[in-house]
């Protein structure tokens, strides 16, 4: 069994979905292993991992917009506001999504359908670095 790790970093500049499917995909071809499994695991705690459409850009626009309605921005909402008042609603957004992904490896390809995407979803408004672990084993 074979198994590799890297860190991918991704420069954010505010809220939205930041693909990386060119750069995973890159690493598990890099691997060797033509059949096993990848995990992401994302660093964070106010972003989070979405597999979701890479085709039309207003899935991602909605994808947006339906997480500022259900975990809104606002000064007296919550308790939690050190950082400004996107910060708790940052974590809840993240909380509601996924800091972990696993994909299945196939052909020495990821397993990813015709219209799918692997992005970071970035809930915060200032710029960050961000990190997504990326851990494969496998033949």
């Amino acid at each position: 069994m074979r198994q590799f790790a890297k860190t991918l970093r991704m420069e954010t500049r505010g809220p939205g979905l930041y693909e990386f499917t060119r750069e995973l995909v890159a690493t598990v071809a890099a691997s060797g292993v033509t059949v096993g499994l990848t995990t992401l695991f994302c660093r964070h705690t106010s972003a989070s991992l979405l597999i979701q459409e890479n085709a039309a850009p207003e899935v991602r626009d909605d994808i947006q917009s339906f997480f500022a309605r259900l975990a809104p921005e606002g000064h007296g909402l919550y308790a939690h506001d050190d950082e400004g008042p996107d910060d708790m609603p940052a974590h809840l957004r993240a909380a509601l999504t996924q800091t972990s992904l696993s994909i299945p490896i196939l052909d020495g390809r990821l397993a990813l359908g015709t219209w799918q995407g692997v992005y970071l979803f970035e809930h915060r408004r200032a710029p960050h670095t961000r990190e997504v672990v990326v851990h494969g084993m496998g033949e």
